[in-house]
């Protein structure tokens, strides 16, 4: 069956006619990337007409565009139910699947594909590609079962490592970070050049004794005249980055940050991002704080592009090295008692305390179920209740839970980031949920603005600051991603 062909039963047609035509708006919103747009079309095209598998195709890939992986994936299925010979369905289920990090199941509809289409280059490519990823997982899985892995942070030798001559960069003081190597890494950080590895093994060591030392849930104390300012994702928009401290100022002991996750993959200066965040933790470590991201992982970074640009920049092992230090982030802050603030949300179950979550054992992978996977991919939803997660990860939580939360944790409204919102920021759930989200056009495609929050720690009250995107070198995002999720961005 061509794509253009659909598929008869009970649907009139005049109904066909209807759905075409919602089909081709829709088309013509997703050219213009206005997927949410295009997403609202599809669903008019296939309520109109629910037998046509191109509608259900064409949306899988309108929500892997917006990080919808579940839905993507429940879509692409639907489309190879109803005609097991429309070939995009398994390419839009085995990008699906590729995006949660599920890639044997992506091997075997990329397989569909090359039996389907054996002389289509790029369907053998994507296959083979897949295939390496899951012998080299088959291979590790194999070698940590074998042998107890010895941790690569106990593996360096920083005095090994020469300063040559020609370095004219940032220099450590001491071996310590002060508020002149800052500036310097920013200065340096601009014109595109990179950190000494000595110096970024060093700061690397140091961080990961740091978080070692905290607990899963981080309390902050906020004086009633201080300020506070938290950042949602900035997934490796380092220009952007700087635009936050430019507006905002620095961080120092009177001008405290959190950066709530994901400060990584996606955009192509994450090395850059990581680097000046943990430097600042480092500099500032009781007034500058980071929590975990769902793409603060090993799987997230190797698809999406951290470990290909930590491998270009540096090496292997320290992009190994990264991992380690991601497993000790903590999950979630909690702010003068009132607020709790983590990147996803919240939870399948109704009876979590802030004491359990400050107990998580974090030293680890995201598990796919659980409070620490909750925290990490959880997003909210305007309906009561709770849902199966559009991210096919997590669960989607509605303002009953959110208020049941805050009730038994005598807890004000909570703060959380991980969905791109048009404005950078949106409240819900009758104020007591909020998202920040402070990477302006991100992917260079979506045309939202950034934002942060600042608050005081007397009322504790959230205010807005809302900014554009600044210019960027020209290096595009995904430079560095896995070549099957070039689709992307």
């Amino acid at each position: 069956m061509s794509e253009n062909e659909e598929i008869t039963g009970d649907v009139s047609s005049e109904d066909s006619k209807r759905a075409e035509k919602f089909k081709e708006k829709a088309n013509e919103y997703f050219k213009n990337q206005d997927f949410n747009k295009a997403i609202k079309l599809y669903t008019q095209a296939i309520e109109a007409d629910p037998t046509v598998a191109v509608y259900y195709g064409n949306r899988s890939f309108a929500y892997l565009k917006t990080e919808c992986f579940g839905y993507a994936l429940t879509d692409a299925s639907k489309a190879i139910e109803l005609d097991k010979n429309y070939v995009k369905g398994y390419y839009r289920r085995a990008a699906a699947h590729m995006s949660l990090g599920k890639f044997k199941q992506a091997l075997k509809d990329y397989e569909t594909v090359t039996k389907a289409r054996p002389k289509d280059k790029d369907a053998k490519t994507k296959f083979t590609e897949c295939n390496k990823i899951v012998k080299k997982l088959a291979f590790e899985k194999a070698i940590s079962v074998e042998e107890n892995k010895k941790n690569v942070a106990d593996t360096i030798n920083l005095d090994d490592m020469a300063i040559e001559d020609e370095y004219t960069g940032p220099k450590l003081e001491d071996n310590k970070v002060t508020l002149q190597f800052m500036e310097d890494l920013i200065a340096w950080y601009t014109k595109q050049n990179k950190l000494h590895r000595k110096y970024a093994y060093k700061i690397l060591l140091d961080i990961k004794t740091w978080f070692m030392a905290q607990p899963s849930l981080v309390d902050i104390t906020i004086p009633d005249d201080n300020k506070f300012t938290i950042c949602g994702d900035i997934h490796g928009q380092y220009y952007d980055l700087l635009n936050i401290f430019e507006i905002n100022g620095l961080p120092s002991e009177t001008n405290p940050y959190l950066f709530n996750g994901d400060f990584v993959d996606r955009g192509s200066f994450s090395v850059e991002c990581i680097f000046t965040l943990f430097g600042f933790k480092l500099l500032y470590p009781n007034h500058f704080f980071m929590s975990r991201g769902n793409h603060e992982s090993a799987t997230m970074n190797q698809m999406y592009g951290f470990d290909g640009e930590v491998k270009a920049k540096y090496s292997a092992q320290m992009a190994e090295l990264f991992t380690e230090v991601y497993n000790w982030l903590p999950l979630a802050h909690c702010l003068n008692n009132r607020v709790l603030v983590m990147h996803g949300g919240l939870f399948s179950r109704d009876d979590v305390t802030l004491a359990e979550i400050r107990e998580i054992d974090r030293n680890r992978q995201p598990p796919e179920e659980g409070l620490m996977c909750e925290l990490l991919w959880s997003d909210p939803q305007p309906q009561p209740g709770r849902a199966p997660s559009k991210r096919g990860v997590g669960v989607q939580f509605g303002p009953d839970v959110t208020q049941k939360f805050l009730e038994l944790n005598n807890l004000d409204y909570i703060v959380r980031s991980h969905e791109v919102k048009d404005n950078g920021y949106e409240i819900a759930h009758d104020g007591k949920c909020i998202t920040v989200f402070s990477a302006p056009n991100y992917c260079d495609t979506m045309n939202n603005r950034g934002a942060y929050i600042k608050l005081n720690g007397k009322n504790m009250k959230p205010t807005y600051v809302v900014y554009g995107a600044r210019p960027h070198p020209n290096v595009v995002p995904m430079a560095y991603a896995n070549s099957l999720l070039k689709f992307m961005c």
